[in-house]
């Protein structure tokens, strides 16, 4: 075999080393040898001396001869040498004994390396029982086959292991040689298969690169964290069309991913789709915008198709696009000219009658009442017959824009036709009432905006709107029903007097539009000062004065008063309660202020609504008010709703301990109506609980819940007042059961501030 020659073809490379290399050596010490041998007439060894070399000299010279008769001369050399020496100078001569097999392992293998540890060590045993070899032995009876036996087993042991080492090891070596050369083999094999795909592959990157289609290819960078995820992907190669298209040179995109073009307009949805079909090694089509080197955008038809390898892995993925901007082009004009108005650039009939329907269609699912306004422009005629149409057309832009940006994206603004618009609000709330309420504001919004004047031509034109709506959806009602009902409204709206909003059912409008003017005399009255703030009294059992609470009032010129069950909730709908809880919690401080320089100092609460407490500066305006009117914080009560924590739980409690920390107190008010959660009480830092006046309404009949809060209160450490208290025999059931604090009609009602120090001075 090849492998065995090459093997040979070593052994004899060494051989011929170790020649030279003894014969140098046996030049340099044998000679010294021989010569202190013979001044001491040791002629046998000068023999051996000059034999050994001689005969080495001989065998180095005569090369051509066979390799394995060279070697075993070589050998036999060695062995006569040993001999000699053992039967000379005795024992210590046994290394070149030793020489034997493991040369004879290392030149020619393993069999012979055995026959030579056999011979060498029988040798040894032998000339052991010679009377004439000094084989002495310190501590051995003197018994010459015992010293033999032991000289020669511990030889054989010693040499055995250094001859079998280099046997298995040249056995090892021969192996790995066969291996090399069977790989070596195989290399040659691929390398002339390589050579040919190198050159089909060649073929087949000049045709790609010159495709007219833009070609990408991107390895699969590494294997997806977990199954169904998108793998990493890193181009590779891109041809000469994607260079003109993109911009991009190909080592710019070397290494990006290989969805690397796309930008804020491209479709997410496509992306999405694309994505997952990397993550399950499908292939794809898609339609993208993509953008250039430069910014441009750009469309492309992309097909994706992915490659594995034999386990089923992903290893590349092949992307094929092609420009398609101008059949984009005709397509986006095309759809423009059917479903848009080509003044105003905003939805057509066409497009606005198939959203309603979509609208329509999906209502029984999301549960959710929308609204559709019509809106026309009060006397454009008179505008478009004076100016002209370029200025009339200029009025419809502008209003059509000032419209647009009023909505919503869910929302639609589309114009019919001459000065005719109509709006789609989506998903305005659950109930009638709250939809009739957001559908009125934003017409309000529509009304103010049309009326703001219009700027054309370096001229002001005024115009104003008459808005009709309508709520859906209605059972059995299509599209144009809907469309007809709001263009009677808006009829509606303008026999009323123009530049006006009317409902077309009336018995909602008249609530909505009463419910729109109360939000502007609220708005009006907290401007001027018309809200007020009463003080009612709350004492303990004892019927001393120990607190109060700030009640706000709204007075009417005619005498009356608008409760605050009804403004307060439009309040917090339309935002105005920040602005009144702000100015309660000024009148507050300045209250308590009076009250303690006028000798009566009393702890004072507040309420405040949750979207109050949740401002960001609401700790700043606490601390600002105290300032202001130099109140204590001692003196100030905060009462605040269960439901405050239900959202941002942890960013409310950290703002109730940042106030606590300054000496602000906390109350809860109307425990028990609310979200009650028990575990919310322990965490926190409260001062009271309020008792809400239904639960007194029904003591002493139904005692239960009121004596469970007081319990629980005891329990906690916590101050209970109970609000609503109208009769002794409520008075005493709570006194009886160690309530805190009363608070009713039965010590006092509201009062304003000065008839509030009055009554406290009668008490004294």
């Amino acid at each position: 075999m090849a492998a065995s020659n090459d093997l040979a073809h070593w052994r004899g490379q060494i051989f011929a080393r170790l020649l030279q290399a003894v014969l140098v050596l046996g030049i340099v010490t044998a000679i010294p040898s021989a010569l202190l041998a013979a001044r001491e007439a040791i002629w046998s060894i000068v023999i051996l001396d000059v034999l050994a070399i001689a005969w080495v000299a001989a065998l180095w010279y005569w090369r051509a001869t066979p390799y394995r008769w060279r070697v075993a001369q070589f050998l036999l050399i060695a062995y006569i040498v040993g001999v000699g020496l053992l039967l000379k100078i005795g024992p210590i001569s046994q290394i070149y004994m030793m020489v034997i097999p493991v040369l004879a392992a290392l030149l020619l293998g393993m069999q012979p390396a055995l026959w030579g540890l056999a011979l060498t060590s029988l040798t040894l045993f032998v000339l052991g029982l010679h009377p004439d070899v000094a084989l002495h032995m310190h501590g051995v009876p003197d018994s010459p086959v015992l010293r033999a036996l032991i000289i020669a087993l511990n030889y054989l042991f010693i040499a055995a292991v250094l001859t079998l080492s280099c046997a298995f090891l040249l056995r090892h070596l021969e192996h790995a040689l066969d291996r090399l050369q069977a790989s070596a083999l195989s290399l040659e094999h691929s390398s002339v298969v390589l050579s040919a795909l190198n050159a089909e592959l060649r073929l087949t990157a000049t045709a790609v690169a010159r495709l007219n289609d833009m070609v990408m290819i991107a390895e699969v960078a590494a294997a997806p964290p977990s199954p169904g995820a998108v793998p990493a992907t890193r181009i590779i190669f891109v041809n000469d069309a994607f260079e003109r298209s993109s911009g991009y040179a190909r080592a710019e995109v070397l290494g990006r991913s290989l969805l690397f073009q796309q930008g804020p307009s491209t479709d997410a949805g496509e992306l999405a789709r694309i994505a997952a079909a990397l993550a399950s090694a499908q292939p794809a089509r898609a339609e993208l915008l993509n953008y250039n080197k430069a910014g441009k955008a750009y469309w492309v038809e992309a097909e994706l198709v992915p490659f594995t390898d034999a386990d089923g892995r992903q290893t590349h993925w092949v992307a094929v696009e092609r420009e398609i901007d101008e059949r984009k082009k005709s397509e986006a004009a095309i759809h423009r000219l059917a479903f848009y108005d080509v003044l105003t650039g905003l939805p057509n009939r066409r497009l606005l009658m198939d959203r309603i329907a979509h609208l329509l269609a999906a209502a029984p699912r999301n549960r959710q009442i929308s609204a559709l306004m019509f809106i026309d422009l009060d006397h454009f005629k008179h505008i478009n017959d004076a100016r002209g149409h370029a200025t009339g057309d200029a009025l419809l832009r502008l209003a059509g824009e000032r419209l647009a940006q009023l909505m919503r994206k869910a929302d639609t603004v589309a114009r019919l036709g001459g000065d005719e618009f109509v709006v789609l609000l989506a998903h305005l709330a659950e109930d009638l009432h709250g939809a009739a309420h957001a559908a009125a504001q934003v017409a309000e919004k529509i009304r103010a905006a049309i009326a703001r004047d219009f700027e054309i031509g370096a001229q002001s034109y005024h115009c104003s709107a008459s808005i009709g709506v309508t709520l859906l959806p209605k059972a059995g009602q299509q599209a144009h029903d809907l469309l007809r009902e709001a263009d009677i409204a808006m009829y509606r709206a303008k026999a009323e007097g123009r530049n006006g909003i009317a409902f077309f059912e009336a018995a909602m409008q008249a609530g909505v539009e009463r419910r729109l003017t109360l939000e502007r005399a609220l708005a009006r009255a907290l401007d001027t000062g018309e809200l007020h703030m009463h003080v009612q009294p709350q004492v303990d059992r004892h019927g001393r004065v120990s607190g109060a609470e700030m009640l706000m009032r709204w007075p009417q010129a005619d005498g009356t008063h608008i409760a605050p069950g009804v403004f307060i909730p439009i309040a917090e709908e339309s935002g105005l309660i920040v602005r009144l809880g702000h100015w309660a919690l000024r009148e507050a401080c300045r209250t308590a202020s009076l009250l303690a320089q006028a000798g009566s100092p009393v702890a004072v609460s507040v309420n405040v609504s949750p979207a109050q407490f949740r401002q960001p500066d609401f700790a700043a305006r606490v601390q600002a008010a105290l300032a202001e009117h130099g109140t204590p914080a001692g003196a100030l009560i905060l009462e605040l709703t269960e439901g405050l924590l239900i959202d941002q739980r942890d960013a409310s409690l950290a703002r109730m301990r940042d106030l606590a920390a300054l000496g602000i107190r906390f109350s809860i008010d109307d425990f028990g109506t609310g979200y009650s959660s028990l575990a919310y009480l322990t965490s926190m830092p409260l001062y009271e609980l309020k008792i809400d006046k239904r639960f007194v309404d029904d003591t002493p009949r139904d005692t239960a819940i009121v004596q469970a809060i007081l319990a629980m209160a005891r329990h906690l450490g916590l101050r209970v007042v109970a609000e609503g208290v109208e009769t002794q025999e409520q008075a005493d059931f709570l006194i009886a059961h160690d309530c805190d604090g009363l608070q009713g009609y039965l010590y006092a009602r509201p009062m304003p501030l000065p008839d509030f120090m009055a009554w406290l001075a009668g008490r004294h």
